[in-house]
C-alpha cells in the first residue's frame, strides 16, 4: 500500500484538491435552494432554475469535443476554478432569476470540467489497468467532502443564509487551488503515460443514427439511470429546504443531507457480493425498489431523527445500484469497445435528463404538497419504474449493431 502510495503521489494530490473543492461544492449546493427560496421564488421556480443548470452543462458537453480536443488537464482544471469562483460571486449577489439563471450556467459548466479534467487526469498518469482504481480513489475522496459539506453548512446557518456559508466555501475553493498549484509545481516529478489516439468525430448525422439504435438496445438500464439521478436531484434541490425547517434540531440541520451521502463511503464493500448472487441489472433494479420503498416513508414521518433514519437507509439500498449499474456500462463497452465513446455520451444525457427533470419535479411537487411529501410521491414513481424494468429487461443485453 506504501509502495502504491509513493508511485501515485499526483493521484494523492489531485484527490486532495477533489476534496476541498467537493467541500466548497456541496455547500453552495446545499444552499442553493435555500437562496432562491429566500430571494422570493416559489419552490416550482426554484426548481425550473436548478434544472436548467443541467441543460446547459449538456450543450456543454456537446462542445467540449471541439473546445477542449488537445487540452491539458492543467487547463480544463485553471478553468474550472474560474467558473466555480464566478459561480460563488453570482450566487452571493443574485437578486432576480436572470442572475440566477447566470449562476446556474457557470454551476453547469464548472461541474462539467472537473469530470473532463480528472478524466485527463487518470488517463495521463496512471496505467491502464489502474484507471477503475484510480477513479474509485478520486470518488472516495469526493464523497467525503460531499457528506461534509452539508454538516458544516447546516451550523453555518441561521434563520437566513447569510454571508458565512459564502465565506467558509470560498475558503475552501481557496485552498483546492492552492493544493493543484503544488501539484502543477511538482508535475515534472510524476510519470506520464502514452495516450492513445483521440477519438474520431465522424460527424453529427452518423453519431445520432448511432446513438438512436444504442439507445434501442440500452433503455432499461439507460431509464435506471435517468430515475437514479432524478432521486439524486430531489434530495439536493428539497433536502435543505427540509431540513431546514427541522426547528427542534436546527443547528444540525445538516446531518439530514450528510445521512444521504454517508452510504456511498459504506456500500462498496457490499457490492461486489450482491452482484454476484442477483447480477448487475437486477442488483440495481432490486436498489431501486427496496430503496424506493423505504423513501415512501418519509412523508408519513414528522420526528427529524427517524427522517434521517429513514434516508440514511434508504439511501443505502439505492446507493448499491450506482457500482452495478457502471459495472454493466463496463461490461457493454467491453463488448463494443469501438462504441465506447457512444456509450459514454448516452449515459451523460440520461444523467442530465435527470437533472433536468429532477428539481423541476421536485419543485412543483413541493409547492402542491409540501416538502416531505415530496419524497413519497418520488419514492412510489421509484417502485413502478423498478416494477416495470425488472419486467421488461431481457436477463442479457447484447450490444451489436
Amino acid at each position: 500500500m506504501r509502495d502504491y502510495g509513493q508511485k501515485h503521489q499526483a493521484l494523492y494530490l489531485l484527490s486532495l484538491v477533489i476534496l476541498f473543492w467537493a467541500v466548497f461544492d456541496g455547500i453552495t449546493t446545499y444552499i442553493t435552494p435555500l437562496v432562491l427560496t429566500q430571494g422570493g421564488l416559489s419552490k416550482t421556480a426554484m426548481g425550473l432554475i436548478i434544472g436548467s443548470s443541467s441543460i446547459f452543462g449538456a450543450g456543454f458537453d456537446f462542445l467540449m469535443c471541439k473546445l477542449f480536443k488537445n487540452s491539458y488537464y492543467r487547463r480544463i482544471f485553471l478553468a474550472m476554478f474560474a467558473f466555480s469562483f464566478f459561480y460563488l460571486l453570482a450566487l452571493a449577489a443574485a437578486k432576480t432569476p436572470w442572475l440566477f439563471l447566470l449562476a446556474m450556467v457557470l454551476w453547469g459548466v464548472y461541474y462539467d470540467l472537473k469530470n473532463f479534467g480528472s478524466f485527463d487526469f487518470v488517463v495521463r498518469f496512471t496505467k491502464i489497468q489502474e484507471h477503475s482504481s484510480s477513479f474509485g480513489v478520486i470518488s472516495v475522496f469526493q464523497a467525503g467532502g460531499y457528506l461534509l459539506a452539508p454538516i458544516i453548512a447546516g451550523l453555518l446557518i441561521g434563520d437566513t443564509v447569510g454571508i458565512s456559508p459564502f465565506i467558509v466555501s470560498g475558503g475552501f475553493l481557496i485552498v483546492a487551488f492552492v493544493i493543484l498549484l503544488g501539484l502543477f509545481s511538482r508535475e515534472s516529478a510524476y510519470t506520464q503515460e502514452e495516450l492513445e489516439p483521440q477519438y474520431r468525430y465522424r460527424g453529427i448525422l452518423y453519431e445520432l443514427k448511432l446513438w438512436r439504435r444504442l439507445d434501442r438496445v440500452l433503455l432499461p438500464v439507460l431509464v435506471m439511470v435517468a430515475m437514479l439521478n432524478i432521486i439524486d436531484a430531489f434530495f439536493w434541490t428539497i433536502g435543505p429546504l427540509l431540513a431546514e425547517s427541522f426547528t427542534s434540531m436546527h443547528q444540525f440541520a445538516g446531518v439530514f443531507m450528510a445521512a444521504y451521502e454517508l452510504p456511498v463511503l459504506l456500500v462498496g464493500w457490499l457490492v461486489g457480493s450482491v452482484t454476484r448472487k442477483f447480477g448487475k441489472k437486477r442488483t440495481a433494479f432490486l436498489s431501486l425498489l427496496t430503496g424506493s420503498l423505504v423513501l415512501i416513508m418519509l412523508g408519513y414521518l414528522t420526528e427529524p431523527l427517524l427522517m434521517i433514519a429513514a434516508v440514511f437507509f434508504s439511501s443505502m439500498l439505492l446507493t448499491l445500484a450506482w457500482p452495478a449499474l457502471r459495472a454493466a456500462f463496463a461490461d457493454y463497452i467491453n463488448e463494443t469497445g469501438k462504441y465506447e465513446k457512444e456509450i459514454e455520451g448516452l449515459e451523460d444525457l440520461y444523467t442530465n435528463i435527470g437533472y433536468v427533470l429532477g428539481p423541476a419535479l421536485a419543485g412543483f411537487l413541493a409547492d402542491q404538497l409540501g416538502n416531505a411529501k415530496t419524497f413519497s410521491v418520488i419514492g412510489a414513481v421509484g417502485v413502478i419504474t423498478a416494477l416495470i424494468l425488472w419486467k421488461i429487461t431481457p436477463k442479457k443485453i447484447v450490444v451489436s449493431i
